[in-house]
C-alpha cells in the first residue's frame, strides 16, 4: 500500500545526538584525540578567562569547531556557523545539543582571534607531538626538513615604494596600475595590505608573489611533523628556518632534504651541531658540500625516500587546510594558521597510523 507522503515536523525526538553519529565514522576516534590533549590545556585556558562576568562559550568548543574548518576545509566562519546549524555531525564534535544556538560568525572570529594566537596554537601542536612520542611513533633520530611559500592575502597592486603615499589608481576600487618596468625590491618596497608579506620566488623562470616562508621539521618514522617554523620569505629563510628548529635535535641525528640545501655553510652548521647532513646533492655546475661517501650509504638511501613524505604535508595544509592562501594579515597571524594546519595533519596522521584506513566514508 502506498504511503502518503506528509511533510509534518515531529514536536519531540527521543533519538539522541550521539545515536546519529556512525560508530565506525572517523570523527569519533578524532574526536577522543581533541579531546585528550584539551584536558591537558585547561590550565592554559584559565587565564584568559575573568571570574566575573556572563558566561562565555567554552574555549573548547571553540578548538573544537576551528579544527573542523580544517579537516572539513570550510572557507570561511560564515559558512562553518551555517554548516553547524544543520549538520548534526558537526554539532556532535563541537558539543552542541540539537536545541542550542549556534554562534554568530563575527563571535566566533573574535574569539578565536583573542583566544587562539600563536601561543595557544603552539601549545596545542606541541600536544600533538607529545602525544605520538608517548605512543612510541617518533624516533627523535632521522629526520627531514624542507619549506614552501605561503601565498599573502595581497595582491601587486598594494606593493608600493614606502615613501609613497599618494594613490596611483583611477579612483575606483580595483584600479588599473601599470608598473611595468619598475624596479620592485622588499628594501624599498612594501604592501599597504599586508607589510609583513615579502615579495618572493621559489626559483627561476616562476612569478614573484607576496609571501611568507614556512619551514617543517619532519619525523621520519611515520612522518609526523614535530616543529614549524613560519618566517619572512628571502633566500636563505629555508635554511635559517631549519637551524632553528634543530636547535634541540640531538647529536648523531639525521637530516634529510633536498638540493637547495646543499651548501657549505649549512652543511657545516649541521655538522658543528653532529647532525649528518642527509641533503640531496646538488652537482650541476658546481660542487656538492655532502661527501660522496655520505651519499653512498645505506642510510642516507633510506633519507632520501623518506624526505618525500614532507611533500604531502604541504600539499594536504595547502589544499584541505586551506593554506594555499592566508586568509589572514600579518606575520603573528599567519603562524598561528599554520600552526593549527599542521596541528591537525598529524591529528589525522595519528589517528590513521593508530587505527588503518580511518579517514574515509563509512559504508552505506
Amino acid at each position: 500500500m502506498r504511503t502518503e507522503d506528509v511533510q509534518q515536523g515531529g514536536l519531540f525526538s527521543y533519538i539522541s545526538l550521539e545515536s546519529r553519529i556512525p560508530l565506525n565514522h572517523p570523527i569519533r576516534k578524532l574526536r577522543v584525540l581533541v579531546d585528550t590533549i584539551l584536558k591537558e590545556m585547561d590550565a592554559d585556558f584559565a587565564p584568559l578567562y575573568s571570574s566575573v562576568g556572563r558566561p562565555s562559550i567554552p574555549p573548547e568548543r571553540l578548538l573544537r569547531a576551528l579544527l573542523l574548518q580544517i579537516v572539513f576545509s570550510v572557507r570561511s566562519e560564515r559558512l562553518l556557523m551555517e554548516r553547524m546549524d544543520y549538520d548534526l555531525l558537526f554539532r556532535w564534535f563541537v558539543g552542541l545539543d540539537l536545541d542550542d544556538p549556534v554562534w554568530d560568525h563575527s563571535t566566533f572570529s573574535f574569539n578565536r582571534e583573542r583566544l587562539f594566537g600563536s601561543q595557544v596554537a603552539e601549545k596545542f601542536f606541541r600536544n600533538t607531538v607529545l602525544m605520538a612520542r608517548v605512543g612510541k611513533l617518533t624516533s627523535d633520530e632521522h629526520f627531514t626538513v624542507d619549506g614552501t611559500l605561503l601565498e599573502a592575502w595581497a595582491s601587486h597592486k598594494s606593493f608600493k615604494p614606502r615613501d609613497d603615499d599618494s594613490d596611483r589608481g583611477d579612483g575606483t576600487r580595483n584600479p588599473d596600475v601599470d608598473f611595468r618596468g619598475e624596479q620592485r625590491k622588499n628594501d624599498t618596497h612594501a604592501s599597504t595590505t599586508d607589510p609583513d608579506a615579502r615579495l618572493y620566488r621559489k626559483g627561476s623562470n616562476r612569478e614573484a608573489k607576496l609571501s611568507y616562508q614556512a619551514n617543517a621539521l619532519m619525523d621520519n618514522r611515520i612522518g609526523l611533523v614535530v616543529d614549524v617554523d613560519v618566517r619572512h620569505a628571502s633566500g636563505t629563510a629555508e635554511r635559517d628556518g631549519a637551524l632553528a628548529m634543530l636547535a634541540d635535535v640531538q647529536r648523531g641525528a639525521t637530516l634529510g632534504a633536498d638540493k637547495g640545501y646543499d651548501t657549505h655553510d649549512f652543511v657545516a652548521a649541521l655538522k658543528r651541531k653532529g647532525i649528518k647532513p642527509h641533503i640531496a646533492r646538488h652537482t650541476t655546475n658546481r660542487k656538492s658540500a655532502v661527501h660522496h661517501r655520505t651519499a653512498a650509504s645505506a642510510g642516507y638511501a633510506v633519507s632520501q625516500r623518506k624526505r618525500k613524505l614532507i611533500e604531502q604535508t604541504f600539499g594536504w595544509i595547502k589544499t584541505v587546510g586551506g593554506l594555499r592562501k592566508t586568509r589572514f594579515i600579518g606575520l603573528a597571524k599567519v603562524k598561528a594558521q599554520a600552526l593549527w594546519s599542521f596541528a591537525a595533519y598529524n591529528l589525522v596522521r595519528l589517528g590513521g597510523v593508530q587505527g588503518g584506513q580511518w579517514w574515509a566514508s563509512a559504508p552505506t
